[in-house]
């Protein structure tokens, strides 16, 4: 081949050199904008994953609390009942049921009271 092939191909393969480099920082600036949206996009997913759970974890306090609280309301109704059962047991302790009976019993109804 010729000298002048080679001098005439020189441009050509400066000016492809220059395209292809082009091409591929458009591409890898390209790839970049994609891993930065998938990175956003992972940002965001854990954000409001956060928050739900905050939120789930917030409703969950709340029920328990409730919870506690209807339990030791029905304890606190179990032991007086169940100083009410023992009363009832110990000296004079029908006498004192009857008494609170009488207060049970609406006003139009009649009441016999056994002496």
């Amino acid at each position: 081949m010729s000298k002048s092939f080679y001098n005439k191909s020189i441009p050509y393969k400066k000016y492809f050199r220059s395209v292809h480099i082009n091409r591929q920082q458009k591409q890898e600036k390209f790839v970049s904008l994609i891993f930065l949206i998938i990175k956003i996009s992972f940002s965001l997913l854990s954000i409001i994953s956060l928050i739900k759970l905050g939120y789930s974890s917030k409703v969950r306090l709340t029920r328990l609390k409730e919870i506690e609280d209807s339990f030791l309301y029905e304890k606190y109704r179990f032991n007086v009942l169940t100083n009410k059962f023992d009363d009832l047991f110990s000296s004079k302790g029908e006498q004192r049921f009857m008494k609170d009976q009488d207060q049970i019993i609406s006003r139009d109804i009649i009441r016999v009271i056994w002496r």
